[in-house]
């Protein structure tokens, strides 16, 4: 079924073969934007860009205030940008209008100002948020950020990324004079580690990161062939054929967006949690946040409220690798054995009906 979601005529995200890490990596990301953010690490020609754009097409429309250029969620008041709570303060009414989420592309030689934006000084004294010309992080809200090359960025504009995907907010400061708008969105950054790598202190502050390669089996790489052939003769027929499935998955990611909030966590696994990355020689206390939220997000994506023990195993394997990195050249690789092996010496002495499905 062709419909107004796949227009933009992107290979379905359900008919990438392979690389179920990545996507996960993905889904639990837009599900949570809290998370932080997700590095894609890889070499080129494995399916990174195309699954960022596959998983667009899934997501549920949102509502937006209409003319806002920050895409303002009519219904959050909370996290509305000036303009459009003072509009509320004057009792006028806000438009509202439905609209899918975006993919903004942030291109490796955006200046500071075109990522956050300008700001005319007089203007803002009189008038504040009205004196900002928005910029991508303004597009961005409510929206999948793509940042390829990422390691090839400028180290102070994915500074400005980081601070705002973990804030929610982009603050521009000029002259004493500050304004700030709404920044909440899903970042997404690929890099091929031959180009060079991020900094320890960036690394640390994505909440996630995965590795893919090329698939090594002859039957799985005829597959990616032929999918590919069938979208270049007919990409709406291949579209339709998918369709079913990328419904289900729609489905799937809405429900857990719906019981995200709910979804709770033993102090037993709390415990767990903290001790293993203890065991592990991690510094940062952004390893047991991300992981915390990580959990939570796999026990939403599945349906439930409640976080097990192999919620935490699966989140760390996403959270932990580019935290145990203590050379600035040396590969981030998690031992997953080893993880394994502590989680189980951890899970003994905790309560078993506690932890376990």
């Amino acid at each position: 079924m062709i419909t107004s979601r796949n227009r933009n005529r992107v290979i379905p995200f359900t008919a990438i073969v392979g690389q179920g890490e990545m996507k996960k990596a993905l889904l639990l990301n837009v599900i949570n934007p809290k998370i932080g953010g997700v590095l894609i690490r890889g070499e080129k020609g494995t399916a990174k860009s195309t699954a960022v754009r596959g998983l667009a097409e899934l997501l549920p429309e949102i509502d937006v205030v209409k003319d806002c250029p920050f895409c303002c969620d009519p219904h959050h008041p909370e996290s509305m940008c000036t303009a459009c709570l003072l509009r509320i303060e004057k009792d006028e009414r806000l438009e509202v209008v439905k609209r899918n989420v975006r993919v903004i592309n942030l291109p490796l030689g955006a200046t500071e100002d075109r990522v956050v934006g300008t700001l005319d000084i007089e203007k803002a004294i009189r008038e504040g948020i009205k004196a900002l010309e928005p910029g991508l992080l303004a597009a961005a809200n409510r929206a999948l950020l793509y940042v390829d090359e990422i390691n090839l960025l400028d180290d102070h504009i994915a500074d400005l990324l980081l601070d705002s995907a973990a804030l929610g907010v982009n603050i521009i400061e000029r002259e004493g004079i500050e304004v700030s708008h709404p920044a909440n969105f899903s970042l997404i950054g690929t890099m091929n580690p031959e180009e060079g790598e991020l900094r320890p202190q960036l690394l640390d502050r994505f909440g996630l990161q995965v590795s893919v390669r090329g698939l090594a089996s002859a039957e799985e790489r005829i597959t990616i062939v032929n999918r590919i052939n069938e979208f270049d003769k007919d990409p709406g027929a291949m579209m339709a054929k998918y369709g079913p499935m990328g419904e289900e998955m729609a489905k799937k990611i809405d429900g857990a967006m719906k019981i995200l909030n709910e979804v709770k966590i033993h102090e037993n696994l709390v415990e767990m949690m903290v001790s293993t990355c203890l065991a592990f020689d991690i510094e940062t206390h952004r390893a047991e946040i991300s992981t915390l939220r990580t959990a939570k997000t796999i026990a939403a994506l599945a349906g439930r409220k409640a976080v097990y023990v192999e919620d935490i195993e699966e989140a760390m394997h996403f959270t932990l690798p580019h935290r145990m990195r203590r050379r600035p050249f040396e590969p981030p690789v998690l031992d997953r054995k080893k993880l394994h092996q502590k989680i189980e010496e951890l899970k003994k002495k905790s309560h078993p009906d506690l932890v376990e499905k």
